[in-house]
């Protein structure tokens, strides 16, 4: 039996400022733009500031990308186009600078940190720092055991949830979140068809490096084998973790908590964090208030889970690499509605209109004429 609690999150998590949301839609009806005319932005500008609860909005000065990372065990069916096993290289090659997200990354000037979980690798080919939360090696293979075990769970969760605080007591002001993983999309349409409802084939896509049509049928079977596996345990958000997810999924869904609680903003990049997400709002109805949807990745369960949460992307430019790099796009779309919405300027008129008026003051006497006796 577990202790953790996950009811405790519906508790402590708020939705966003809604009256500083409403002061923020104000100030917008007062600048020199008109209101509209900057499309989604001006609804970035208001999530930002109902997110941080000022008017105008900060600037968001320290975003960080975090990524979990993770091999599976279902990837032994040949249902991903890399080998089983091999997150592990994906991860060095990150650190190393040679993935699309290191690059996005260097670029606009955001740091990157990996965070494994479960890679099927020797720890001490990683550095510290991004080994020391690690469960275990590997996750189970879903179509036939479970990925965890209860225990195991649960200190993977409990790991996401200490990371969010690390990175809220280190200042951080926005996540944009990914993985980085081999057999990660199948576990992700396992728990998205799961909590959806719905038959393997709606949420089997083709992964970011594309499969074929016969790793398809695979990957198809191996979602719908594990599906049978997961939907009796759909009422313990936890037990399904254990059971369909793993130790990267699990800390992801404790990491997107324990961010809302901590009122930091996270932006999702694909499937696989939009399959977290969607059992964090399971255990807390009013968490994916504080998520964004940075993308379209063209991976049906994403778009099911998405839809689920009333989460639309910001972008739809087909990006499938996974490992945060779309959801890194999407960050200075939210850069620049933070300034747009910060710094331009209000309509004079509006401005006075504004003010509050000022308290009369008592004026000075001044001497009377004289009048004629």
């Amino acid at each position: 039996m577990s202790s953790l609690n996950l009811d405790d999150f519906s508790d402590l998590i708020e939705r966003p400022d809604g009256g500083v949301r409403r002061d923020a839609e104000a100030r917008r009806e007062r600048q020199i733009v008109p209101p509209g005319s900057l499309g989604r932005l001006d609804e970035l500008g208001e999530w930002l500031a109902a997110a941080q609860g000022a008017v105008p909005v900060r600037p968001v000065e320290r975003p960080r990308v975090v990524l979990f990372a993770g091999d599976h065990g279902i990837a032994e069916l040949g249902v991903s186009a890399r080998p089983a096993g091999s997150a592990g290289e994906l991860v060095r090659e990150v650190l190393e600078g040679g993935r699309p997200v290191s690059v996005l990354a260097r670029r606009l000037g955001v740091p990157v940190r990996v965070v494994d979980m479960a890679l099927d690798c020797d720890p001490q080919t990683l550095p510290e720092d991004v080994v020391r939360h690690r469960v275990r090696r590997g996750s189970g293979r879903i179509d036939i055991e479970d990925a965890l075990t209860l225990e195991e769970a649960e200190a993977a969760f409990r790991a996401g949830v200490a990371v969010a605080d690390e990175e809220a007591d280190s200042g951080t002001d926005l996540v944009v979140l990914g993985d980085v993983s081999v057999g990660g999309t199948t576990v992700a349409g396992v728990l998205v068809a799961a909590l959806c409802g719905t038959d393997a084939s709606v949420v089997t896509g083709r992964g970011g490096l594309a499969i074929d049509d016969l790793a398809w049928m695979r990957k198809c079977a191996a979602i719908r084998d594990a599906l049978r596996r997961a939907r009796p345990v759909l009422g313990d958000q936890l037990q399904l973790l254990a059971t369909a997810g793993g130790a990267d999924v699990a800390a992801m869904t404790g990491f997107l908590l324990q961010s809302a609680v901590r009122k930091m903003p996270v932006v999702l990049d694909g499937v696989v964090a939009a399959a977290c997400a969607l059992v964090g709002q399971r255990i807390a109805f009013r968490a994916p208030d504080w998520w964004l949807a940075a993308h379209n990745s063209g991976e049906p369960g994403q778009s099911k889970a998405l839809d689920r949460m009333a989460l639309e992307p910001l972008l739809d430019q087909g990006v499938k690499v996974g490992e945060g790099a779309g959801a890194l796009l999407a960050l200075p779309l939210v850069l620049a509605a933070s300034a747009l919405a910060a710094e331009l300027p209000e309509r004079p008129e509006a401005s006075e209109a504004a003010e509050p008026e000022k308290p009369e003051t008592e004026k000075p006497e001044t001497e009377k004429p004289e009048t004629e006796e």
